[in-house]
């Protein structure tokens, strides 16, 4: 039987109104802030890389740099990883129990190292109030460091420890925001293939993992290892210590893995989405804003007509595709597989723009690695 106008209506009406929820639309926000930040940080990290090497070569005490290095996914990695990603999932899901204390520390010292890095062009700007923040402090055994990367893993060290004590989801969002900033940031793609490859990967292991684990393993594993709380490492030292009285951490700590905002509508109810589901896009979306600014100073011999067009498109597709995901999970009312959404939204209006313009065959095959404006000759440009 079919649905008269007035059920039509409200149907709609019920799905509008569960798009703009608050939870829903700060995913939207946040999802697309930590994109855009994170693939401009990646573009300008290149840039202090060289010139943590200038000042290190006036600098003959401290040799090596203390800028975090970043890592290219070649080809091989692409293929294989979906398969170490699902070899990770089935250690998760069923040692979780017994390795939890692990895993629980495991992600304190990774969500510090994020939060350092997210922190650190805060750290710079306010001890540049006062001054050079750029400043080299020798620790031994340690390194050697400038006093804003002091600052900002200090900083990030007694935010990790604040969440460890209380469990609060603000605190945990933070840091799972931190780990989304830094991989897209230091983690890159060379082409157009390597992403389209890892993408699809992924895809298909998001899809098996969310749809069709639930068939052989009675659960659906991705959302139980994705939800699942770990024991509290302080609890148990306070435990030891006969401290229970004095400090009162939680017993149980989300882990950040996921970013979740509370729902306006439903008391309890979390919007929850992936780490993976913004990172893997955000990696494509670095890659196309590295393609556009090179291409902006081979064209014109500097950024100042930097227009990331290719970016744009995919990032507007990438919101689509959210939206879909989410309007999708609303109506059959079980957990989706947003890179289902989220990869022919931001892949497919990308090749077909590329292929108009000319540039798919570059964008596909060729290795792209920031230039600068000063690197290039005059016979370079067009």
């Amino acid at each position: 039987m079919g649905l008269n106008g007035n059920e039509v209506s409200d149907t709609q009406y019920h799905y509008l109104v569960a798009i703009l929820d608050s939870s829903h639309l700060l995913t939207f926000l946040i999802s697309l802030v930590l994109i855009i930040y994170g693939s401009f940080r990646g573009i300008s990290l290149e840039n202090e890389r060289n010139l943590e090497k200038e000042r290190n070569k006036e600098n003959e005490v401290c040799k090596e740099s203390s800028i975090l290095g970043s890592h290219t996914i070649e080809s091989s990695e692409a293929i294989c990883f979906p398969l170490a990603a699902s070899a990770s999932l089935l250690f998760m899901f069923f040692l979780f129990d017994s390795l939890q204390m692990v895993f629980a520390l495991l992600m304190a010292v990774l969500a510090t190292m994020a939060c350092s890095f997210l922190l650190l062009p805060a750290c710079i700007f306010v001890l540049g109030l006062f001054f050079n923040p750029h400043r080299r402090l020798i620790l031994p055994l340690v390194g050697c460091f400038t006093s804003a990367e002091l600052l900002s893993l200090v900083s990030s060290f007694y935010i990790v420890l604040l969440w460890v004590f209380t469990g609060n989801w603000i605190l945990m969002d933070t840091l799972s925001m931190a780990l989304c900033t830094t991989m897209i940031a230091l983690v890159q793609v060379p082409s157009l293939k390597v992403s389209v490859l890892l993408m699809l990967g992924l895809l298909a292991y998001d899809v098996f993992w969310v749809f069709l684990s639930e068939r052989i393993f009675n659960v659906n594993v991705m959302v139980n290892v994705a939800t699942r709380q770990a024991s509290n490492p302080v609890t148990l030292i306070t435990n030891q210590l006969n401290m229970e009285n004095v400090v009162h951490p939680p017993n149980l700590l989300s882990l950040p893995a996921t970013i979740m905002f509370p729902s306006s509508k439903h008391d309890g109810q979390f919007s929850i989405l992936g780490l993976g589901d913004i990172v893997i896009p955000g990696l494509l979306l670095c890659f196309l804003l590295k393609f556009y600014y090179n291409k902006s100073v081979f064209i014109n011999g500097s950024t100042a007509k930097f227009k990331p067009m290719y970016f744009m498109s995919s990032l507007i597709g990438y919101l689509l595709g959210l939206v879909l995901a989410t309007v999708a999970s609303d109506v059959y009312h079980v957990a989706q597989p947003a890179l289902l959404y989220l990869v022919p939204f931001t892949v497919l209006p990308l090749v077909v723009q590329a292929y108009i313009k000319g540039d798919l065959k570059a964008m596909w095959n060729h290795p792209t690695s920031l230039k600068h404006p000063a690197s290039i000759s005059s016979k370079h440009i067009i």
